[in-house]
């Protein structure tokens, strides 16, 4: 077992990070599955009203639909991703809990929109707020969201940011 500096054991966080990422790809893959076959494209239906709805759409670019029209690109910079955080998580165990959560949720959001891409040619959105005007995704969007949050909150509670 590793140790910190101060003699501490290193809590190997990998196996929640698997299990996460796991839950999370087939939370992703079913719910498109189901929007694939409950919504025709376009086709919108109320689901928590003046909040969210669902809309289905094929999205061939990435956030924001940037880079639209490049699957192929894209496909690849999801396989690139998936396999960094794969083999993160394979031989440097997270030292701490929000390390292990972002990349577990960057795995997921990655693999989730990644198996799109490669099956499709192109990431199935279908979740659309309503009091805003916002870009429809899905539930790989939102891991990857959640990614962004859980490194941010790692980085604060590290005090690496006061380094330097």
């Amino acid at each position: 077992m590793r140790r910190h500096p101060d003699g501490r054991p290193i809590k190997d966080w990998r196996l929640t990070a698997w299990l996460l990422a796991a839950a999370v790809v087939a939370l992703d893959q079913l719910s498109k599955a189901w929007a694939l076959h409950q919504l025709a494209p376009g086709q919108t239906l109320p689901w928590l009203p003046g909040l969210l709805q669902l809309q289905r759409v094929g999205n061939t670019g990435a956030a924001f639909s940037l880079l639209s029209g490049n699957s192929a690109g894209l496909g690849l910079i999801s396989a690139l991703v998936t396999l960094l955080a794969a083999a993160w998580l394979l031989w440097q165990p997270p030292p701490r809990l929000w390390l292990a959560l972002a990349v577990a949720f960057l795995l997921a959001g990655a693999l989730g929109n990644g198996l799109d891409r490669w099956r499709l040619g192109s990431v199935v959105d279908f979740l659309e707020f309503m009091p805003i005007r916002f870009p429809i995704f899905n539930i790989a969007d939102v891991a990857i969201n959640l990614a962004v949050a859980c490194f941010a909150i790692d980085w604060l509670r590290s005090g690496r940011h006061l380094d330097g």
